[in-house]
């Protein structure tokens, strides 16, 4: 089986810092690569991967002004459509736009929607239903009007995440600083609760930041760490006390969320989106309805075993298990039998 990776060119895949769908899409695959198949990944030109890359631009487009992100995709993803019949199947991270090509190729197309930006793109996906191959992410960000091959989870390798017993005492925000995820609500939770809080994250949207978190930043209670890498990732999640995700929006699924639990973390989201099918609410975490909920969720972390999060992180949200899924996919896509 040959198979085409088509990643973002937003970031480099995986990702220096943030970029969710490049590193999804280099976990698939370097894991395809791993079980011997042929695998070509379309990204930027410094991307890493241990099989072919092709690239139109060395630099992601989010570090580099001089690109302009419209003429750079178009670039990118006519590269691969152009030598489509190369491949028995071509697998799709960047959402919409490699639909617009499906009808002028034989090869099937496999996409992994990672969420829906806006009610606008939906008329695209609609357009292609019955000739491509739908994959959600999550049960939660299935579009009523769409069909879907399968929900597949996103899974990441546990050997990157470090299990540790003790905590210290903190909580960790981590994720984009945006209204969206609830930055300025952590930090109402930490204080509520007495706890110091860390923030590490790409700042998406300046204005919130400016107005809603900036003056609490004091690096004594509320310590901002900028856009974390992996090794800082890695000892932030595995040593706070929680992960705080209160989230105002239906989140597509969240890989903060098993990375903290794959660390033995246990999370505390609200209860929104994809947010009750990555925690067992009282198991591996709580699921709460707002602010107040949350600061009482913190007073029971106690009843929290470390080891069962890292155990159900382990079980269901593997890269290996999210491999055979895909894989199970592409040969369901190949016999042109959706289920």
């Amino acid at each position: 089986m040959k198979v085409a990776i088509l990643s973002s060119i937003a970031w480099r895949t995986p990702p220096r810092k943030y970029g969710p769908w490049e590193q999804v899409a280099s976990s698939i695959a370097e894991g395809l690569l791993e079980r011997g198949i042929d695998v070509t990944l379309f990204a930027t030109g410094d991307s890493i991967t241990k099989g072919k890359l092709e690239s139109v631009c060395e630099h992601p487009y989010a570090e580099d002004n001089a690109l302009d992100p419209k003429v750079w995709e178009c670039l990118h993803i006519s590269q691969l459509m152009e030598q489509a019949d190369e491949f028995d199947i071509i697998h799709n991270h960047f959402d919409f736009l490699p639909l617009t090509y499906s009808k002028l190729i034989k090869t099937p197309v496999i996409t992994t929607i990672h969420g829906f930006s806006s009610q606008q793109i939906v008329p695209v996906y609609k357009k292609y239903n019955l000739t491509s191959s739908y994959v959600s992410i999550s049960n939660a960000d299935r579009h009523q009007d769409l069909e879907y091959l399968r929900t597949i989870y996103n899974g990441i390798d546990p050997d990157n995440f470090t299990f540790r017993e003790q905590k210290e005492d903190y909580l960790l925000y981590f994720g984009r600083i945006h209204p969206n995820k609830g930055t300025h609500a952590a930090i109402k939770i930490a204080r509520e609760s007495g706890y110091q809080i860390k923030i590490a994250g790409l700042i998406q949207d300046e204005n919130y930041f400016n107005k809603e978190i900036k003056s609490y930043i004091d690096n004594d209670q509320v310590v901002y760490l900028g856009n974390a890498g992996p090794a800082l990732r890695n000892e932030l999640l595995g040593g706070a006390r929680a992960l705080l995700h209160p989230i105002y929006f239906d989140e597509p699924f969240g890989l903060s969320v098993v990375e903290a639990m794959m660390c033995g973390t246990p999370v505390i989201a609200f209860n929104r989106g994809s947010m009750p099918e990555l925690i067992v609410d009282g198991v591996t975490g709580y699921l709460v309805n707002d602010i107040a909920d949350a600061v009482s969720a913190v007073n029971k972390l106690d009843h929290i075993e470390h080891q069962t999060c890292r155990e159900h992180a382990s079980t269901n949200f593997s890269a290996e298990r999210m491999i055979d899924e895909y894989i199970s996919a592409y040969k369901t896509v190949l016999q042109g039998v959706k289920v």
